[in-house]
């Protein structure tokens, strides 16, 4: 593809560099690079920045660009068409990396808006800056950013969440090892959920990643257990997901949208704090609004690095 694409990578949910979980997020900006990015060159990108998701943001509409009595006239936001990429195929739904494109725009060209809307796989998802110290929940998820202090909030659907049977426990249980199952359940996006007995299981884990791939799922496998008393959070969470290409997702929004209601259950209450317990490791703010069937998942993000795109 001729021309250049700028791009940023972002760590999404952390208030520090090199932790959370980092995106690759290129802006096809104008009609020759929109139109002249394939699927294939789009897959190739994502190969080349080898981590977790790359993905590919294209403007729709602009609040300035729509005239009185346009048919457009009604949008308030701008609006982009967001994908999200592996390295080994498309995804349809990544939390942590439309966190990263809310984050890319509110800090670069876009930065007088304070929503922006992304049509996706899975329907049109929202992101707004929240300012100052205003959180949902305990964690302090703001920061400052060119004076500006925000944190951001999206908002995703639930993913529900069905029963199933422990036959695939065998098949993980060097990665378990030893640590005591206490619930199996299996998302409507194909993971498997594997609740343990402590949220200390859940990080001492050691991933046996060959022995995860042999889990009949398509997806992951999510592995996750009550916080210890006093930490702070509510549940801790592990993400593994070999079979597209990434051996453990370091922070991931979209589990949530299953494990939310999950932990909601069993805790009795619906505004939660939830810490992914991987070696970067990585903070969400959750509040689960069951009627709406909706999730809103609020962090921080950091820039670690721009540029731009040669081919």
């Amino acid at each position: 593809m001729g021309g250049g694409v700028n791009y940023a990578v972002i760590d999404a949910f952390t208030r520090v560099p090199f932790k959370g979980n980092p995106a690759a997020v290129c802006l096809l900006e104008g009609g020759d690079a929109a139109a002249g990015a394939s699927d294939s060159w789009m897959k190739s990108v994502a190969a080349e920045f080898n981590i977790s998701v790359t993905c590919f943001l294209v403007p729709v509409t602009l609040p300035s660009e729509q005239s009185e009595g346009s048919p457009m006239a009604a949008a308030a936001v701008p609006r982009f068409h967001l994908r999200w990429f592996t390295t080994v195929d498309e995804v349809n739904l990544c939390g942590h990396a439309t966190l990263a494109s809310a984050h890319f725009l509110f800090t670069s060209s876009f930065k007088k808006y304070n929503e922006v809307e992304f049509i996706t796989k899975s329907g049109i998802l929202s992101a707004k800056k929240v300012y100052g110290l205003e959180h949902m929940n305990s964690s302090k998820t703001t920061a400052t950013v060119n004076g500006e202090q925000f944190s951001i909030e999206l908002n995703f659907p639930l993913i529900s969440v069905v029963e199933c049977d422990d036959t695939d426990i065998p098949l993980i249980s060097g990665t378990l090892n030893g640590a005591l199952v206490v619930d199996v359940k299996k998302t409507a996006g194909d993971d498997l959920i594997v609740v343990l007995a402590s949220g200390k299981d859940v990080a001492d884990i050691k991933p046996q990643f060959e022995e995860l791939k042999r889990c009949p799922e398509e997806g992951g496998v999510i592995i996750t257990g009550p916080a210890p008393e006093g930490s702070g959070f509510d549940f801790f969470t592990r993400f593994f997901c070999p079979k597209l290409g990434i051996n453990e997702d370091p922070v991931c929004g979209s589990a949530h949208c299953s494990l939310a209601p999950y932990w909601a259950r069993k805790l009795g209450k619906n505004n939660l704090v939830a810490y992914m317990a991987s070696p970067r490791g990585g903070v969400l703010d959750l509040v689960l609004e069951e009627e709406k069937q909706r999730l809103r998942i609020r962090g921080q993000a950091v820039t670690v690095m721009t540029g731009t795109l040669l081919c």
